[in-house]
Formats: C-alpha cells, sequence, structure tokens
C-alpha cells in the first residue's frame, strides 16, 4: 500500500510581512505578467516555443507515454506467423518440392496482476515526467525574466555610467584650470585623470556585459546568439515588481512542479517493488502452435497439425528474482528521501525569497530616501554656486555621490524583481484565486 513519505509540516511562512495583498488578488498561472511589460511576454511566449530544453522535455513526455502502451503489451498473447518452401534435387536428378506453413502463440497469463503493477509504475513514471516538463516550464520562463531584467538593469547603468564620466571630465577640466593657475598640484589632475581611465573601463565592462546577457537571452528564447536585440529601456521605468499575495499557506508547495515529480517516482517504485514481489508468485504460460507441410501445395491444407503446452514456471526459489525485490525496496528508500530533500529545499527557497524581498524592499525605502536628500542638497549647492558661496568642485563631488546613489537604488530594485520571480518559482509559479482559497481553507484549523 503506498503512502506520501512523512516531511517536517510546515503551517506558516516567518515572513508574512512581505506579502502585501490578499488571495483574492493573486496573480494568474502566467504570473509574468504581473509585471505588465509586453516585451517580457513576448519574450517568454517565443522561449516556450523555441527553447530547445522545453524540447527535450516534451520529447521525454511521449517516450514515457510510449513506454505505458510497451509495458500493457506485456500482458497480451504472442503470436508467430511463419511460411516456407523449399526446392530440393537429388542425385538422380529428381527434383523435391516441399511447402508449410505455421503458426505459434503464445501467452503468459498474468494471474496476479504483474503486468498491471508494471503499468502502473510506468503510468507514475509518465506524470513524474509532466512534472518535469512543468519545472522546466517555469525554469524557464524565471530565466527569461531575469535574464531580460538584467539587461535592462545594464542599460540604465550604462546611461548613468556614461554622465558621470562626463561629470568627471567636468571635473578634470576645472583640475585643469586651477593647475594652470597654481591653485591645485598636478598630482590632483592626475588622480582625477585616473579617475576616469577606472570610469571609462567600468563603462566598457557594462557594454561587454549587456552584450553577453543579450546572447545569453537569445539562446533561452531558442534564437541563435547575436541574433537577438532587446531595445534599450530603464528598467525601474518599464518594469515595476507585483505585490505578492498575503496569506499563502505552506501546503502550496504541494503543486510545485519537482515536489510533483518526485512524489510520483515514489509511487512509480513502490509499484516496481510490488511487481518484483509478484514474480515470486508462479506463473501459467499457454503455448499453442499449429502448421502444415506438404509435398505438393495442392494438398497443403489436408495436413493440419495442431499441438497445445500449458506450462507452470515456480520462480520463487530463482536467486535473481530474490535480489530483484531487494533491489527495488533499497530503491524505494532513495527516492523517498530524494521527495524529502525536494520538500526541505522548497522550504528554504519560499523561506529565503521572503528573507530577500523583505530585506530589499526595507533597502529600497533607505535608498530612495537617500537619493531624495542628495537630490535637495544638489539643488541648494546649485544655488550657493549661482551666488558664489561655493565653487564648481563641490557641485561636481555632490552630483557625482547622487548617481552613486541612484545606481544603488537601482541594483535594489533589479534584485526586487529577481526576488519576486525568485518566489513565484519557489512556490510553483502563478496561482490562481480558487487555488489559494482552496489550500487556505484546507490549512485552517
Amino acid at each position: 500500500m503506498y503512502e506520501r513519505p512523512e516531511t517536517p509540516a510546515k503551517t506558516e511562512w516567518t515572513r508574512q510581512e512581505s506579502i502585501t495583498v490578499s488571495p483574492a488578488e493573486t496573480v494568474q498561472p502566467n504570473w509574468w505578467q504581473g509585471f505588465r511589460d509586453p516585451y517580457l511576454d513576448k519574450l517568454i511566449t517565443q522561449a516556450l516555443s523555441g527553447n530547445y530544453d522545453i524540447k527535450v522535455l516534451a520529447a521525454r513526455i511521449r517516450v514515457a507515454q510510449a513506454q505505458i502502451g510497451e509495458a500493457k503489451a506485456g500482458a497480451l498473447p504472442v503470436v508467430d506467423l511463419n511460411a516456407g518452401a523449399s526446392i530440393t534435387k537429388t542425385t538422380s536428378q529428381t527434383t523435391v518440392r516441399s511447402f508449410n506453413a505455421g503458426a505459434q502463440l503464445s501467452w503468459d497469463i498474468d494471474i496476479w496482476g504483474k503486468v498491471e503493477k508494471g503499468v502502473q509504475a510506468q503510468t507514475a513514471e509518465f506524470h513524474a515526467t509532466e512534472a518535469d516538463w512543468r519545472a522546466g516550464y517555469l525554469t524557464l520562463a524565471a530565466n527569461v525574466s531575469t535574464t531580460y531584467f538584467q539587461i535592462l538593469q545594464f542599460d540604465e547603468q550604462i546611461d548613468q555610467q556614461t554622465r558621470t564620466v562626463q561629470k568627471n571630465g567636468q571635473i578634470l577640466g576645472t583640475y585643469q584650470a586651477m593647475f594652470q593657475n597654481g591653485l591645485v598640484p598636478k598630482i590632483r589632475v592626475m588622480q582625477q585623470q585616473a579617475e576616469i581611465n577606472r570610469l571609462t573601463k567600468d563603462l566598457i565592462e557594462l557594454r561587454r556585459s549587456r552584450d553577453v546577457t543579450e546572447n545569453a537571452l537569445a539562446t533561452l528564447v531558442g534564437v541563435p546568439a547575436g541574433n537577438l536585440k532587446v531595445p534599450p529601456g530603464k528598467l525601474q521605468d518599464r518594469v515595476k515588481p507585483p505585490p505578492v499575495p498575503a496569506g499563502l499557506p505552506s501546503q502550496l508547495l504541494a503543486r510545485r512542479p519537482d515536489i510533483v515529480a518526485a512524489e510520483y517516482r515514489v509511487l512509480a517504485a513502490y509499484n516496481i517493488v510490488g511487481q518484483a514481489r509478484l514474480a515470486q508468485l508462479p506463473s501459467i504460460s499457454l503455448t499453442a502452435n499449429g502448421g502444415m507441410a506438404s509435398l505438393a501445395l495442392s494438398s497443403l491444407l489436408k495436413t493440419f497439425t495442431f499441438g497445445l503446452a500449458p506450462a507452470i514456471s515456480l520462480p520463487m526459489l530463482d536467486p535473481n528474482v530474490r535480489a530483484r525485490i531487494k533491489t527495488t525496496e533499497a530503491q524505494v528508500k532513495v527516492v523517498e528521501s530524494d521527495y524529502g530533500r525536494t520538500v526541505m529545499n522548497a522550504f528554504e527557497e519560499v523561506e529565503s525569497a521572503l528573507v530577500n524581498v523583505d530585506a530589499h524592499k526595507k533597502q529600497r525605502i533607505e535608498l530612495q530616501q537617500q537619493v531624495d536628500q542628495l537630490r535637495v542638497v544638489s539643488a541648494q549647492i546649485e544655488a550657493q554656486l549661482r551666488e558664489g558661496v561655493v565653487s564648481q568642485l563641490e557641485v561636481f563631488e555632490t552630483e557625482r555621490s547622487l548617481l552613486t546613489a541612484q545606481l544603488s537604488l537601482l541594483a535594489v530594485h533589479q534584485q526586487i524583481l529577481a526576488d519576486t520571480v525568485t518566489l513565484y518559482k519557489a512556490l510553483g509559479g502563478g496561482w490562481s484565486d480558487v487555488q489559494v482559497r482552496n489550500a487556505a481553507s484546507n490549512s485552517a484549523p
């Protein structure tokens, strides 16, 4: 009798404050549409039809389905037909012709349901393979999303880094003028030039990273690297993180494709054990054969013979059968442990995703306040410059600090988006309103 393997229970998530809306406002299974970016929707649609990893997983489903039919064929009788003719010439130059036709039917009668156990095991493996495809589907959508977000982040970083290089170029010009007037030493000019060299090097690296990431995205969507060109854009303007549903019960993990696949493989292993145990029982086979043989084709039908030979096999003494039982029982422990490991990893992934979403949202609040304050400072410094109270250098330094804070704010925005994708993936993707309500009611005391 199959029973779901025991795993540690978990009734709720520890970071519920990271979850901001009610179950009635949850996103639909196409969860990436919650980011409200039509270009992202287009990329994922293209990936789901063109990605070769997904095609391999789909092909494996077809193989598993065919193997169910192969397992069922074990319970059917097998018929062999044969016919032949021979011509022999003797030493006396006499020609002897002979003709024959025959058929043999073999049937291993599945008295104890051994074949049916095999069919059940293969059916469970078929469902596990389907779940593997859904896991691949989910992983692909997540990878396309995060890779696309990285490209948009690079675009915004390149834009801000370009402005940073320009600002530092203005600072260098000011230092050079001050050096010519004897106001600063030459080493100050050299230090600023070195800073521009560093910033320019970082700008080149950002452009390289964007191109490499774009190549990776092309492979994900099934396009040759170099043939996909993502239009430049600003991540913070184009993509906003959708809210995460509130009251998510831990039972939602039961719909994660990798957990579903692992449990189906436990079921398959139990059925294989049952099949191995049934193999100890006596088996009965029937063999019927009939044939015709004649020296003349016209009289072939007059020489029909028929035979029936039932046989019984007693395999319980076969050491190979007993060894097979021990092997399959040991394999059950392997797949049960793998199921438990998958569940425990799922708990960790969800908890870590919630921790990351919570922490990065708090960081974004602090960084946004820092940017707002630096904008006020920059405006005041600009006003003081017009009054001659401060130098142009102080204005440049303030603007550079503001750009640095804006880059940090951009990075944490991208991280929140990635954390949200990770959370959706950890919970098995999008979930419908009905699924969340049902799962929530099932978890209620």
